[in-house]
C-alpha cells in the first residue's frame, strides 16, 4: 500500500549529507517510482563544487520547473552558440521555469543547496546533442575554471 510521504528538515539534512559524501557532490531523491513514469518529481542536493554541464532538453514536453528550498543557486541561460542570455542567483522560495530546448546550467553557490524539480517523463539520459558543446564535459580539467566563471555570472546579479 502506498503511503503519503512527508518531506521534512531531517530528510533534507540527510540528503544534503549524502550529496556531500558522493564523488559527484550531488544526490537526487526521486518521488516517482520508476524512470518511465510520465511525471518526474525529485529533490536534488548539490554541493558548491559540483558541476552540471550546460544542457537542454530537446523534446517539446520537457519543460523543467525548479523550486529552490535551501541554499543559493545560480542559473545561466545560453543561446545555441554559448553566449550568455541571462544569469541569476536564486534564493529559497524562488521558482525557475526553463522552456524546452533552452541551454541552461545550474550551479550551487553554497554547500547544502537543495531544490525540487519536476518535468515530464519518461526519464531519458541526455543525448550528445543536448549537452552544450561550448562547455567542458563533466570530469574535464577545465571544469573548475568554467564553474568559477558560471558562479561569477550569478553572483554579479
Amino acid at each position: 500500500m502506498t503511503q503519503i510521504r512527508i518531506i521534512d528538515s531531517p530528510f533534507l539534512d540527510r540528503l544534503a549529507a549524502e550529496a556531500a559524501a558522493t564523488t559527484r557532490r550531488r544526490k537526487n531523491f526521486n518521488l516517482h517510482a520508476a524512470p518511465e513514469y510520465p511525471c518526474q518529481r525529485f529533490f536534488n542536493a548539490m554541493c558548491a563544487d559540483t558541476y552540471v554541464q550546460p544542457h537542454r532538453h530537446s523534446e517539446p514536453s520537457k519543460d523543467e520547473t525548479v523550486v529552490l528550498l535551501r541554499g543559493r543557486m545560480g542559473v545561466v541561460e545560453f543561446d545555441d552558440a554559448g553566449n550568455v542570455v541571462s544569469a541569476a542567483a536564486i534564493r529559497p522560495g524562488m521558482v525557475v521555469d526553463v522552456p524546452w530546448n533552452t541551454f541552461h546550467a545550474w550551479c550551487a553557490l553554497e554547500d547544502g543547496t537543495l531544490f525540487f524539480e519536476a518535468k515530464s517523463g519518461p526519464y531519458r539520459a541526455l543525448a550528445p546533442a543536448e549537452k552544450a558543446s561550448f562547455a567542458p564535459p563533466e570530469g574535464d580539467p577545465r571544469v573548475p575554471e568554467y564553474l568559477a566563471w558560471l558562479k561569477s555570472l550569478c553572483t554579479a546579479t
